[in-house]
């Protein structure tokens, strides 16, 4: 794995992609407040197709910024569509997100400022929430007539439950990190000037890992929640199975043998 810093093209100055020593850093940098537009969304999709290849890359930081994560959706843009804009609109938006929420790697969102609409969207992705103390997140597309459409109903529920997804959805309220942190919305909360450096360390601890398991333990958790438990206890046990075709494997258990647990050099094969 290259330890070189890596820039890659994003097509857009909007959304920022640089690898250094192991960890990907997807940052948004539209200011003022990063609004989600075409352009953006875009970006992001570039970037999570790079990601998802990636080997260079042993885990991801998500960010946008010190000030502000993501204040939502471009709804100059959005007042302008009509139906079947706004069909077209939701399900590239939405597949994008798909594609960031599946991505192989261990993804950490580093919350600084607003995340609100799709900018929580956004952080909702991720496997794990860091919020900085003045981070603000919410789902207020309700006070402009409409509902999210990013995945907002949906990871919501999954991640705080139905009941507290629906307040904060019908309301359009505006949660503060404590309280964010009190209901399992974000997982960390840190000051402001400590919340990405937080996120960079506990990416970095994925380094040298092992890929394919990695890779294998978020599949069968997110896989997991979408069906019924015989069913997912089947998906653990193919993806528990399979890994023993591995390389790491041998390697794992070989390292353990010889020398304890943690000292075993994975190759990502």
């Amino acid at each position: 794995m290259s330890t070189d810093p890596h820039v890659v093209d994003c097509g857009t100055p909007a959304v920022r992609l640089t690898v250094d020593a192991g960890v990907a850093e997807l940052r948004l940098d539209r200011p003022r407040v990063n609004a989600i537009d075409a352009e953006v969304v875009e970006g992001l999709r570039r970037a999570a197709d790079w990601l998802s290849t990636a080997e260079e890359a042993a885990a991801v930081v998500l960010t946008g910024g010190d000030r502000v994560f993501a204040a939502g959706a471009d709804i100059k843009q959005m007042a302008g569509l009509d139906h079947a804009a706004a069909v077209g609109w939701s399900g590239r938006l939405q597949s994008t997100f798909a594609m960031l929420a599946g991505l192989p790697q261990p993804v950490v969102a580093a919350v600084a400022g607003y995340a609100l609409g799709g900018g929580c969207e956004l952080a909702l992705c991720a496997d794990v929430r860091f919020a900085a103390e003045d981070a603000v997140l919410g789902q207020p597309e309700i006070l402009l007539g409409v509902i999210p459409g990013a995945g907002g109903t949906q990871r919501l529920s999954r991640l705080v439950g139905p009941s507290r997804a629906k307040e904060l959805v019908l309301t359009g309220r505006q949660v503060p990190a404590p309280e964010a942190l009190a209901i399992g919305l974000v997982d960390r909360v840190l000051p402001a000037g400590e919340v990405l450096a937080a996120a960079h360390e506990w990416a970095r601890q994925f380094v040298g890992g092992p890929r394919l398991a990695l890779r294998a333990a978020k599949e069968a958790v997110d896989q997991g929640l979408e069906v019924a438990l015989p069913v997912a206890l089947e998906i653990e046990r193919q993806q528990f199975a399979a890994l023993f075709a591995t390389e790491d494997r041998t390697r794992g258990m070989q390292s353990f043998l010889e020398r304890g647990p943690g000292k075993a050099e994975f190759r990502g094969r």
